[in-house]
């Protein structure tokens, strides 16, 4: 019973996550604060960048990791519920203030959450993407439900998420035992400036695949902070329903990509996630450019290619290099370069842009729209070239699961 267990938590975690994510810029826009969308996206960055790696650190040496993600899911549920009133009332900093501490409790869950799956399944190729699955669910679940409720901006959403991060706490708790395995283990230098972790920047395919997700999250939070308010230049009503559609191509493709990772390597399955991004971007600026509907509508299922081929792939390419005292501090270290510096860097860049391109509303913005997401498509044409020369086809590789260490030779 271990998948569907694992896969409820996800479940909850990515419902909570579905219920203001994709709507959080189209509420702010709706209530007279569009000037500060991009700042919401950019303080959940900084709140990426401090947070992970100490999380990680604690739970090697310290805490099980289903505590201190319920705590995580319990206290930020508090917090959640107290969003709403400060929206109402336009006060833009105190917004600010809580959706970053909120970040900074919730950032942390990704890692916490794979350290969990990885040390509970026996093989993450073929059981993690299917567990991967639920939480797509629960993320189409929850803006089908807000889509179709008429709270699609509405702030009432971020309360509808705080009650299901506080019971999602409790269950939590109830997860397997998943202990520190550095326990006894004394801190020192090394770990306060988590060298242990950083070490794994000197394999040169790592190192490349930490670079490229960083400046792929330009173009990533492009998406995820003005889509909402790019379809509703469309004239669409039920933005975060119709925001589903890319989820459901995730559910599709997390089930496809085991078959994938027996037919390609980690290189390939890269390379087809990042060529999706070019595709979608240039999607949308066709779309937006001449009015055509259905082009926004395939750039939007073009989204289990998008976040599947690369950013799901990263969890297990991390979890394969990363060895067995330090898997809990190395998915925070990716979790500080994607959800960080990565969501950082793109909130500043595309929330500059979105603020000098986009100056009008309605429809009378879409060709504007078209120039927004042109520069995105040339963001993903050099990452995608910067990885197909840096990143080795080839290279010899130690996976371990659980407490087997298997040597092979991996198509990389």
């Amino acid at each position: 019973m271990i998948l569907p267990r694992l896969g409820t938590m996800i479940f909850f975690q990515e419902f909570v996550y579905g219920t203001w994510l994709v709507s959080m810029g189209l509420i702010l826009s709706k209530h007279g604060l569009s000037s500060i969308i991009g700042t919401a996206y950019a303080v959940g960055g900084i709140a990426a960048i401090l947070s992970p790696i100490f999380i990680g650190m604690l739970t090697d040496r310290f805490f099980t990791s289903q505590k201190a993600l319920a705590i995580c899911n319990i206290v930020g549920g508090i917090v959640l519920w107290m969003i709403p009133s400060q929206i109402d009332a336009q006060n833009g900093t105190s917004f600010l203030w809580l959706i970053f501490l909120y970040n900074l409790l919730f950032i942390p869950s990704y890692s916490l959450r794979n350290n969990i799956s990885f040390r509970n399944i026996k093989n993450y190729k073929k059981e993690f993407p299917l567990i991967s699955v639920f939480g797509t669910v629960g993320f189409i679940a929850s803006g089908l439900l807000l889509g179709m409720m008429g709270y699609s901006d509405s702030p009432i959403s971020f309360q509808y998420g705080a009650v299901v991060s506080f019971l999602l706490g409790l269950y939590n708790l109830t997860l397997p035992n998943t202990p520190p395995l550095a326990k006894g283990k004394p801190i020192s230098i090394r770990d306060l400036l988590f060298l242990d972790a950083l070490t794994l920047l000197k394999d040169r395919n790592y190192l490349v695949f930490i670079v490229c997700t960083i400046l792929l999250f330009i173009p990533f939070t492009a998406y995820s902070s003005y889509a909402s308010v790019f379809l509703g230049a469309f004239g669409f009503q039920k933005v975060s329903a119709i925001m589903t559609i890319g989820q459901v191509s995730e559910v599709v493709f997390l089930l496809l990509l085991p078959i994938f990772f027996r037919k390609l390597g980690y290189k390939y399955i890269f390379l087809i996630g990042l060529m999706a991004w070019i595709l979608r971007c240039g999607l949308f600026a066709l779309g937006a450019s001449e009015v055509v509907v259905m082009f926004v509508y395939i750039g939007l299922a073009l989204h289990g290619f998008c976040w599947n081929f690369f950013f799901v792939t990263g969890f297990m390419y991390t979890d394969e290099k990363a060895g067995p005292e330090i898997k809990g501090q190395a998915q925070g270290l990716l979790m500080l370069f994607s959800q960080g510096i990565g969501v950082f860097l793109g909130s500043i860049v595309t929330g500059r842009l979105f603020n000098i391109t986009i100056t009008k509303q309605g429809t009378g913005a879409l060709h504007q729209w078209g120039y927004f997401w042109t520069y995105s498509i040339a963001g993903a044409i050099v990452i995608t070239l910067l990885f197909v020369l840096l990143f080795k086809r080839r290279e010899k590789s130690s996976i371990t699961v659980g407490t087997v260490d298997i040597r092979k030779v991996s198509n990389s």
